[in-house]
Formats: C-alpha cells, structure tokens, sequence
C-alpha cells in the first residue's frame, strides 16, 4: 500500500523508511507538517505514520484536518511522548493505534497490519479464496496447496486487490500502491505486474474490467 510517513528525526525515519518500503510498500516520507499535509491533498494513502513533535507544529494538528473532512485513512502515531495523557490525547483525536519511541520495527510491521486489516473489515490475515491461501501477516501464498514465491511489487498489487475482493481496484491504485513520490512510472507497469502475478495464480482469478480496472474473483 501507499504508506505516509511524517517524521523529522533522520536516523529513525530512514530506518522505519527503509523497513517498510522493505515490506513492499510504497513510502513517502517528509519531515515537515507542511509538507505532509500538502501531500494528503493529492495523493490517497492506506496508512499514515505520524510523528507528534515536528518542527513545524503538532502530527495531531493534521490528524485533526483529516478527520474533521471525514478522512478515515489508518493513523498510527509514532511519539517519544509516553504519558497516558498523551496517548489518549491522539486516540480522541482519531489515531487508531500508539507507538512509543523507541519501538522494534517487527512491533511496526505488526501494528501497521492489524490496522489496515481492521480499516478493511477483514478481522484476519489469513484469506481463503477459490484455491488461493493469503497469509498477509507473513507474506505467504499457496495456490492449489502449493507455495508459490511472490516478488515485493507482485505482493503490492495482491494485497491491493486484497484489500476489496470481488469490487473493482482500478489502475491508479494499483501505481499508487507501487511508487512514492519521485519514483518514476511507466505507462504499462501495473499491466506487467497484473500479468507475472496471474502467470503464479492463474489468469482467470484476476479479471480485467476493460477501461476501469482489475478485480480479484
């Protein structure tokens, strides 16, 4: 998914940077409030990771902005803050979960699935689907009962399609779940990776809704 991260301390943000984009995401990081909300205007995130202490200002004056506009992107605040007043401060502001500085970036991972898992109705990991077994949380699929070894980008694009079986993802959505902000786009990606993924899961479980987009059956 398309992550946002808003952190201005450059060793942890290059560290949690490199650790999700690791993971197959698609990161774009800045340092500045400004900047972040700039970014929130033009571009649809699966997830935000939000500093608190920015030099510019306070995370939770964005996530304020987001939900007052009835923004519901996942917001998980990253803070050295670790008073209890504090925490609950950003959950009443809207945050869905809280990690205290310093934190293991496995704990990260976990957390950043169990949000968007729940944001996406899906309470589990582990998805059944007509011969197909997704286990999101280790990055695993078999297909027919066979494992079968998905690139990060071939992962991006499954778990985009994941994230609304049976509806229609359409293409931009699918770039942005590929690239971050200066990354350069060519114009038949998403057709190249849409088609290594069903060469590895079978080409009828992913449809092609010409003109609009793609849908995992």
């Amino acid at each position: 998914m398309r992550v946002l991260l808003v952190e201005d301390d450059a060793i942890l943000g290059e560290a949690v940077h490199d650790h999700v984009a690791a993971n197959g995401h698609a990161v774009d990081w800045f340092r500045l409030l400004d900047d972040a909300r700039s970014a929130t205007l033009t571009t649809q995130y699966g997830l935000i990771l939000l500093d608190l202490r920015l030099p510019d200002g306070s995370g939770l004056e964005l996530l304020r902005v987001l939900r007052a506009k009835g923004d519901a992107t996942p917001v998980i605040i990253l803070t050295a803050h670790d008073q209890i007043s504090d925490r609950i401060e950003g959950l009443n502001s809207g945050a869905d979960d809280y990690l205290v500085k310093p934190f293991d970036l496995g704990e990260l991972t976990a957390r950043m699935l169990a949000v968007s898992r729940r944001h996406g109705g899906n309470s589990v990991s582990l998805i059944r689907l007509a011969g197909l077994e997704i286990d999101q949380r280790s990055r695993s699929l078999r297909v027919d009962g066979r494992e079968v070894p998905l690139s990060s980008r071939e992962w991006s694009v499954l778990d985009t399609l994941c994230g609304r079986i049976g509806a229609i993802v359409s293409k931009a959505q699918i770039e942005e779940a590929l690239y971050a902000f200066g990354s350069e786009i060519e114009s038949n990606t998403v057709e190249v990776y849409v088609s290594r993924l069903r060469k590895k899961i079978g080409r009828d479980r992913v449809q092609t809704v010409r003109g609009v987009g793609y849908s995992l059956k």
